[in-house]
């Protein structure tokens, strides 16, 4: 049978609230390739009285604060995974005495990943945090994710042996990215991006637990806070924090 088929497709979710049946329709970017074709019609034909799209506050998700800052995201939006990764990325700077810059960018490396996108997530990640941080931190997470694939003996940091098991053993990266790699490797903020890239490849011990608060004085220093909130302060990123905010809207 083949993979599209409609028979291997998940159910669409929905949660109810207020006596209606709230239908999410899965963004396409998300499901290109893999979505029965005509899911968009078969959804609509759902709907009714007591059936509607999904705008606003999902009641399965954690209700995020009026003025979310950067904590409230970590706390109700990130995956766990994500979550803990960056929380043990972070701590291993803080503990290799790096400097605070190098500690928050590695806190910040994988925000994309964390409730966002995945593909190209360096170049999302560092769009995201640019008018809160450095220029210098948001160049080093978009570079990262180029980095992370070439070793650099000057630091110990070798190609992971999980982008084998990820990607297989004869996987080469795109074009693009060997382009990024080089321009990278001519920066004067190379290292920056470096180290993420070696305090990146070991924090993933489901065992170790990191308390948050460990950064509330790196973020208060480096992270530009806005008073209304990260995703209402008209920043030309405010609608990247809204999409984590309610992240199953129709529209």
């Amino acid at each position: 049978m083949n993979e599209n088929s409609s028979s291997r497709q998940p159910a669409p979710t929905s949660a109810a609230q207020g006596g209606r049946r709230r239908l999410i329709l899965p963004h396409p970017i998300a499901d290109l390739g893999r979505v029965h074709p005509e899911l968009e019609r078969d959804m609509m034909a759902r709907l009714g009285p007591d059936c509607v799209f999904m705008m606003g506050d999902n009641p399965v998700l954690p209700k995020m604060p009026e003025k979310p800052q950067l904590m409230d995201f970590f706390n109700l939006r990130f995956t766990a995974f994500t979550r803990d990764h960056l929380l043990q990325s972070a701590m291993l700077a803080l503990r290799s005495g790096l400097e605070e810059k190098v500690v928050l960018a590695c806190l910040l490396h994988d925000i994309a990943n964390g409730a966002l996108i995945r593909t190209d997530h360096g170049y999302w990640g560092a769009q995201l945090i640019e008018p809160y941080v450095s220029e210098e931190i948001s160049w080093a997470v978009r570079y990262h994710q180029a980095l992370r694939f070439f070793p650099d003996e000057s630091v110990g940091y070798e190609y992971p042996q999980a982008y084998r098991e990820f990607f297989g053993p004869e996987y080469q990266p795109s074009a693009y990215v060997w382009e990024a790699y080089e321009q990278a490797r001519n920066h004067r903020w190379y290292m920056t991006a470096r180290l993420i890239t070696l305090n990146d490849a070991y924090a993933f011990d489901p065992n170790v637990v990191v308390d948050p608060e460990e950064f509330t004085d790196v973020i208060g220093r480096h992270f530009r806070q806005p008073a209304a909130g990260l995703g209402f302060d008209n920043s030309p990123v405010a609608h990247m924090w809204r999409t984590m905010i309610w992240p199953n809207n129709l529209l």
